[in-house]
């Protein structure tokens, strides 16, 4: 299209070209036949009052016409611009001469309309002395367009087939070369089209072109992100029903015995209870963790205050920490970070409520959030027996449990949330027992995320605390 529109806009103007050379090969034979018509010019009378005189046939102007299909018109006029010899309806010549000329003599073209008819002027002023004196006469010859016209359209013929043959070039040349860079790219979309729903193989590098590299690196990559993916949630989904299977099974059996009145009904109801609380905080964790996923496509989330969500949940969590009597202390600082009010809360929730859970009744818990230049760090200190090296590995994998010990049961998916949250945050998790003379005397969780860009950062000289 923009070849094809280029033709047109490009024929227009080699179309006026054409006329223009037309114009300027049969303006000389104009020039001409004005010249010869101003030979035979000759001055009689008297010096005091000169006069032209032409002895002029207009059979005369037939050796300057090419064929039948052009005409000729002329007129003269003499020293006082009266009529000598022509046509008297021949309009006047235009006043003004061109300043430039490409011939020697004093001549102007120009386009006119004679008779209804378009025709080409020329008008020369030639000089005509004799005995009874000397003037300029004014000889007028107009020729109509159509040898100018068949001129420039037979110009135009000629190079528009040329240029339909270089389209035909171009046009073959394009779909060659098309159709050859294309090939490797057909032949990528068919092995894909080929392949199963569940194929997420890589793509193979080796034979592909230089050119299609990084689209087939990119697809592998992503197909390798799709695959571990998919991996993580038939895993999930597998851990998932298996951890939810065992409390509506126990439920099942609690509602039996129930019925059959092996227990007393208060009993019954409290395990009830207990067992709905338990599939209820699962339930709920499972949905938080799927949430956390949706974190990972948000490239741009708000600027939240780390320090009052801390605050915020340390108070919702405060009855917890009534009931098993623990020593707890916070100490926390401004710290604007970019991160949804909820991802901040779910974090500390989970940490706080874990450590609250592992530290024995009465036993000091300690919570601090520090800013520095670039991150802030939130620390949660616990007094319980720590991480042992068997469960480290598999941590933040859900519902890891310690090979060999029944009695250690299943982290859950607090962790894995955490972990998923921080990671969606750019920002880093560890899990350290803190050791005092070789002895595990707590667990230290610390989580660093990097403060937001357009934060100032001033430290504080006296950090507020709260201790309960």
């Amino acid at each position: 299209m923009p070849v094809l529109g280029f033709l047109l806009i490009n024929t227009a103007v080699l179309y006026r070209q054409a006329l223009t050379a037309a114009d300027t090969a049969y303006d000389r034979t104009l020039l001409a036949t004005a010249k010869s018509l101003g030979e035979q010019l000759q001055v009689v009378g008297t010096a005091q009052a000169p006069q032209v005189q032409a002895s002029l046939l207009y059979s005369a102007l037939e050796a300057f016409e090419a064929d039948n299909r052009s005409r000729l018109f002329y007129r003269v006029n003499g020293f006082s611009g009266d009529i000598v010899s022509g046509f008297e309806d021949l309009p006047a010549p235009r006043a003004r001469l061109p300043e430039q000329n490409i011939y020697a003599a004093l001549v102007h073209f120009y386009d006119e309309d004679y008779r209804g008819t378009p025709v080409r002027m020329a008008v020369l002023l030639q000089p005509v002395s004799g005995s009874a004196g000397q003037g300029m006469a004014t000889i007028q010859v107009a020729e109509t367009l159509e040898l100018r016209q068949t001129l420039a359209r037979q110009i135009l013929v000629d190079t528009l087939w040329r240029q339909a043959a270089l389209v035909l070039v171009i046009v073959g040349v394009v779909v060659l070369v098309v159709q050859r860079a294309t090939q490797p790219v057909r032949a990528l979309s068919r092995s894909l089209a080929a392949r199963s729903e569940n194929d997420l193989s890589p793509l193979p590098v080796a034979d592909a072109p230089r050119e299609l590299l990084p689209l087939v690196e990119a697809t592998n990559q992503h197909m390798a992100r799709l695959s571990q993916l998919l991996e993580h949630q038939k895993r999930f989904v597998r851990d998932t029903s298996h951890q939810l299977r065992t409390p509506l099974a126990v439920l099942k059996t609690q509602l039996q015995s129930a019925r059959r009145g092996d227990v007393e009904p208060a009993q019954a109801l409290d395990e009830i209870a207990h067992t709905v609380e338990r599939a209820t905080e699962l339930a709920n964790q499972m949905l938080a963790l799927a949430k956390v996923e949706q974190l990972r496509e948000d490239r741009d989330p708000p600027v939240t205050d780390w320090d009052d969500v801390l605050r915020q949940v340390a108070l919702d969590l405060a009855p917890l920490i009534a009931e098993r009597s623990l020593d707890f202390s916070l100490e926390s600082q401004a710290a604007p970070v970019q991160a949804h009010t909820w991802a901040l809360r779910e974090l500390c929730r989970n940490l706080m409520h874990n450590a609250i859970k592992h530290s024995p009744p009465g036993a000091p818990l300690t919570v601090a959030l520090r800013a520095s230049a670039v991150d802030a760090t939130l620390t949660v200190s616990d007094s319980g027996p720590g991480v042992s090296a068997a469960l480290r590995e598999r941590l933040f994998q859900p519902f890891a449990t310690e090979t060999g010990d029944s009695a250690a049961g299943s982290v859950g998916l607090g962790l894995t949330i955490c972990h998923g949250i921080v990671l969606s945050l750019g920002g880093r998790i560890a899990l350290d027992n803190r050791l005092t003379q070789g002895r595990t005397t707590g667990l230290d969780a610390c989580v660093q995320l990097p403060l937001a860009p357009e934060a100032p950062f001033t430290l504080p000289t006296d950090p507020p605390s709260t201790t309960a």
